[in-house]
C-alpha cells in the first residue's frame, strides 16, 4: 500500500491495526539507505520518520486509534534493533506499539504483513520469497475474513508487550 493510500485509509477509519511479521524489510524501498545509515552509527534524517509521524499525529488527534504488533525473532535482526531505535517517534506520535517474540507467537502465523480497518477492511502487503515487497496491496471487506485477522488481532495483542516493558 502507497503512502498516499495508507494516510487516506487512516482518514477514513476509527482503528487501524497493522501486524508486522517480518525481522527485514530492507527490500522495501526506502528502508536499506535508512538502516545502512543506522548500522553507520550515522543519524537517520528526519525526514524518513517526519512524513509517518506527521500523519500519525493527526489522525490519533481525530481519534483514530493506529495500533501495531511486530512478531520479532530473537536474537535481534539489524532490521529490528533499527526498528526499535525509530518507535519512540511512532509512540510520540500516537500509535500503540507492541513486540511480540516469535517463539511466544501462536503457530500459523500468515507470511505477509496486514491492516485491519474497523475491523471490516483488511489490506495484505504481499511479499515475495526474497523479501520483495510486491506494488501495491491486496484488500477484502470479506467478514469471515475481517473476522479471522480481527480474532488474530486480539490473541496477539493480547500476548504482545508494550514497548517500553520490552526493551527494558
Amino acid at each position: 500500500m502507497g503512502f498516499d493510500e495508507l494516510a487516506a485509509a487512516l482518514g477514513n477509519h476509527q482503528r487501524a491495526f497493522h501486524l508486522e511479521v517480518r525481522d527485514d524489510y530492507t527490500d522495501v524501498p526506502g528502508e536499506a539507505e535508512a538502516l545502512q545509515r543506522f548500522l553507520a552509527g550515522e543519524t537517520l534524517d528526519p525526514a524518513f520518520t517526519a512524513q509517518w509521524y506527521t500523519l500519525v499525529g493527526k489522525v490519533t488527534t481525530t481519534g483514530t486509534a493506529v495500533q501495531r504488533v511486530r512478531v520479532v525473532s530473537e536474537p535481534h535482526t539489524d532490521y529490528v534493533r533499527f526498528a526499535l531505535s525509530t518507535t519512540p517517534g511512532s509512540l510520540a506520535a500516537g500509535e500503540d506499539i507492541r513486540w511480540l517474540p516469535r517463539a511466544d507467537a501462536p503457530s500459523g502465523l500468515p507470511d505477509d504483513d496486514w491492516w485491519l480497518f474497523d475491523d471490516r477492511t483488511v489490506a495484505w502487503t504481499v511479499f515475495e520469497q526474497d523479501g520483495t515487497a510486491l506494488p501495491g496491496w491486496v484488500a477484502s471487506d470479506d467478514p469471515a475474513i475481517a473476522g479471522h485477522c480481527a480474532q488474530l488481532r486480539d490473541q496477539l495483542w493480547g500476548k504482545a508487550i508494550r514497548h517500553n516493558d520490552y526493551v527494558t
